[in-house]
């Protein structure tokens, strides 16, 4: 069985995510998709509310699991028999890091391989930070982020002004 990583902070899940997790399902026989749990972030949700709220957004896919871990990812890979990472890219900002850390990567696990997935066009502007300032001020996110979440990112989010 071929099985892929799909890390992220998830804080919240966006539209963009979602379609690297429904491409990347396509080419693997399994996706676990991974919410690492970084202590130098202060997320807006818990690691358990953000795989519920993937879990909730991607019901259409058989062959996912979601998972949350600390620690080296590459341990996190080899521990679950993965072939692959899968990483999104927007910009050749997102290159230059995820380039590097594939190449490190590489090097703790070269059985490992990582796997970049451009994003689709309507979705290069689009990132977590940006969901959360928008809904911070109680803008529209209908657009950015799954239905099944858009009222509890709101909720969570949105100052009183």
């Amino acid at each position: 069985m071929r099985i892929a990583v799909c890390p992220g902070s998830f804080d919240p899940v966006t539209k963009g995510h979602l379609d690297i997790i429904h491409r990347a399902s396509k080419l693997f026989d399994k996706i676990i998709v991974v919410v690492v749990i970084n202590p130098d972030k202060h997320p807006s949700f818990s690691a358990e509310e953000r795989m519920d709220m993937i879990r909730r957004a991607t019901t259409d896919i058989p062959n996912m699991e979601v998972d949350n871990f600390s620690g080296l990812l590459m341990d996190y890979v080899r521990d679950k028999g993965a072939v692959a990472i899968v990483k999104g890219l927007r910009a050749v900002t997102d290159f230059e890091y995820e380039f590097q850390m594939a190449l490190i990567n590489k090097k703790l696990n070269p059985q490992a391989d990582t796997l970049f997935l451009t994003t689709a066009t309507e979705n290069m502007y689009l990132s977590s930070s940006i969901v959360k300032q928008i809904a911070s001020f109680g803008g529209d996110i209908t657009d950015f982020v799954p239905g099944v979440i858009v009222t509890e990112v709101k909720d969570r989010l949105c100052r009183s002004i």
